[in-house]
């Protein structure tokens, strides 16, 4: 199974724009269950962990060609979920995430692990028996010593509360910091990582430096008296308790106001 397929927004609702989409996921899903059908005739409840992430492997990382790869970093499209779909390949949590989309289709008890610098699928019961999966290369299974590695690697000690099932938004709001930091670094794109924060920002739960983040992203993009109002209003915030910041963002709101004459 390929995944060149259509998935340009068409013009019209959000629904229509997002359908190609959503039939690329049941497609996979119609993959994977023909998968579990093989495996087990009676039904996919009497599979293990092991066996059912063994299905899900060789479904979508084997049969449809669903990866990482040295490719992927440093692209755009690997953190957008309609071109992971339509490339067949993205990073490992945007993978994961068509992983664990995928997997709750079909009904099978798959969950997010947001491990630090690698996110990887639990499939199992988070809080009993379960196996850990590198979805971005090619759905591995991983034993306590790789993620043990996985997590030294990125400069942390393995600990209980690593390995909790993912929240959505944590999930949503990781996706987001890759895109932000991707444009970032590339000025330019200073506008793609503006939506990037303010979609942040929307969520629940996120770091208050977004705020900073989002004014000082509004002055980049000649946005100079709402950028500088922003910057004033999170310095109020930083009064209370770091006012050489406070002040130091007061000063870049002023710089700002200066740049409209």
């Amino acid at each position: 199974m390929g995944f060149e397929v259509d998935l340009e927004a068409r013009p019209g609702h959000l629904d229509e724009a997002l359908a190609p989409a959503f039939d690329a996921l049941e497609r996979l899903a119609s993959v994977v269950r023909a998968a579990l059908r093989e495996a087990c005739p009676g039904g996919a409840t009497g599979l293990s962990p092991t066996r059912t992430a063994a299905v899900l492997a060789g479904a979508l990382a084997g049969s449809a060609d669903l990866r990482g790869g040295p490719g992927v970093y440093g692209r755009l499209e690997s953190s957008l979920l309609h071109e992971v779909l339509r490339r067949g390949r993205g990073l490992p949590i945007t993978v994961a995430t068509v992983w664990i989309a995928v997997g709750r289709m079909v009904g099978l008890p798959v969950h997010g692990v947001a491990l630090p610098g690698h996110f990887v699928v639990g499939v199992g019961d988070p809080a009993g028996e379960h196996v850990l999966v590198d979805a971005f290369h090619s759905g591995r299974i991983l034993s306590d010593e790789d993620v043990e590695s996985l997590v030294a690697q990125a400069g942390y000690r393995l600990t209980p509360d690593l390995l909790r099932a993912a929240e959505p938004q944590d999930v949503v709001l990781r996706t987001l910091a890759n895109i932000r930091n991707w444009a970032a670094a590339r000025p330019e794109h200073a506008r793609t990582q503006l939506w990037a924060t303010e979609l942040s920002l929307l969520l629940p739960r996120h770091p208050a430096q977004l705020r900073l983040e989002r004014a000082e992203l509004l002055v980049k993009t000649g946005h100079f008296l709402e950028g500088a109002a922003q910057m004033e209003e999170y310095a109020t915030i930083l009064d209370a308790f770091d006012p050489d910041s406070a002040k130091r963002v007061r000063s870049e709101a002023k710089t700002a106001r200066f740049r409209l004459n």
